[in-house]
């Protein structure tokens, strides 16, 4: 059978850095860092002080108190961003087919918040076992575009997809297939998460991966450079509505690009730390190139998964060497986590509308705070080291790895005028 064609009509977005598309995109294009203090809670303790917090949100600017108290942040975060992008893709939900209209979510952990409290609370207590009647339903990672999809009535596939840091783009990938085989005219998809919590920064230091630079945090952030120490944890989230393309055309929606192709692989090796010649991470971008019917040489630019640790990023650039060749030394790469952190299951998301809005406005933006060249990474790479550069980008990759030796790539393509 013909695959359909599926392209991206709708975006939304609420970051450490913007809370909401456009403020989302001033903040990449001007090289802004989301990374300060922790304010959510008293970080004495702690080995790391510092987040990217999304700023100014009051969720009763979005919800009712009533309703508020019954959604974790991380479920908030989904339905605030899956609205705006809805509305950007100026879906006619009176007169869509909503059997056809689908919602695939990524999520990392989900409602750890919302789980911490509860248990603080329980253990607090005299033993006996008083829940919030909400608990489980705030908690579980499905959660989100369950409410995504009881708020708009769409009744076509729904669930949540969970591997780490590559569950909103596997979520993404899951999407484009259901399209593709013609399951569905539309699925909202994406990915949130909420983990900047005492249980999360406690259990990430407890890793050993988290960046300790508590006297600079705006610059902790810094992959590629020598004196990287770790990744800065994120929250957030980021909804992009994907759409069979004849059905986009017919409403005549806005087309942002077209998604092209979705690979995906296994390390294979360790549950934390990526294979140290990036097999992986090679496989799944050949398998993402081979899913699109691309060359290597047809790709301008690549988001990289750039963590900021030690390991990962060498790892990866070793990969994007090996698959690209020499044409590696012609492509933007960069990391905008050196901007918003890492989102954990929302990276992927957020990281492929950044790819998208940079191929929109020829734009890529900057990998910030770099000083110190690292002699482990090729210094003929052109990393687009604090600075956006002007770009004309027919071709982007976004890159994203999880825990668990999860990856996934993402293949987007700039439609012809």
């Amino acid at each position: 059978m013909e695959l359909k064609r599926v392209v991206v009509t709708g975006l939304g977005a609420l970051t450490p850095i913007g809370n909401n598309l456009s403020e989302y995109w001033d903040g990449l294009k001007n090289g802004k860092s989301g990374c300060a203090p922790i304010t959510y809670f008293d970080t004495e303790k702690f080995k790391t002080k510092f987040a990217c917090e999304v700023k100014n949100y009051d969720p009763q600017n979005h919800f009712d108190r009533k309703e508020a108290r019954k959604l974790d942040k991380f479920a908030q975060y989904a339905l605030v961003s899956s609205d705006e992008a809805i509305q950007d893709a100026g879906i006619d939900l009176d007169h869509v087919d909503k059997f056809r209209v689908g919602v695939i979510w990524g999520a990392g952990i989900g409602g750890l918040e919302t789980f911490q409290n509860e248990v603080i609370n329980f253990a607090g207590g005299d033993g006996t076992p008083r829940f919030n009647p909400f608990f489980i339903p705030k908690m579980i990672a499905d959660i989100a575009p369950g409410n995504i999809s009881i708020k708009h009535g769409f009744m076509g596939p729904n669930y949540t997809t969970v591997s780490a840091c590559a569950s909103s783009a596997n979520s993404m990938i899951d999407a484009l297939n259901y399209i593709r085989l013609g399951h569905c005219d539309i699925i909202v998809t994406g990915g949130s998460e909420a983990a900047v919590t005492q249980a999360g920064m406690g259990g990430f230091n407890a890793m050993h991966a988290l960046s300790t630079r508590n006297d600079s945090p705006e610059t902790a952030s810094r992959p590629f450079d020598a004196t990287r120490d770790g990744f800065v944890l994120g929250e957030g989230a980021g909804a992009l509505i994907l759409e069979e393309y004849e059905h986009a055309m017919k409403r005549g929606a806005k087309i942002y690009a077209e998604v092209i192709g979705g690979g995906m692989s296994s390390d294979a090796y360790h549950m934390t730390a990526p294979h140290p010649d990036g097999i992986g991470v090679e496989r799944v971008m050949l398998n993402c190139l081979r899913d699109a019917g691309l060359r290597p040489e047809d790709v301008d630019a690549i988001n990289t998964h750039g963590t900021s640790t030690p390991l990962g990023d060498v790892a990866e650039l070793k990969a994007i060497s090996k698959v690209f060749g020499a044409h590696t030394k012609t492509i933007n790469i960069n990391s905008t986590k050196s901007m918003t952190g890492h989102l954990l299951g929302a990276a992927g998301a957020i990281e492929a509308i950044a790819s998208i809005l940079a191929m929109e406005h020829s734009c890529v933006p900057p990998t910030i705070n770099h000083s110190v060249v690292d002699e482990n990474i090729d210094p003929s790479l052109n990393l687009t080291l604090n600075k956006a550069q002007e770009r004309d980008i027919k071709i982007a990759m976004s890159n994203t790895f999880g825990f668990g030796g999860h990856n996934a790539c993402v293949l987007f393509k700039k439609l012809d005028d």
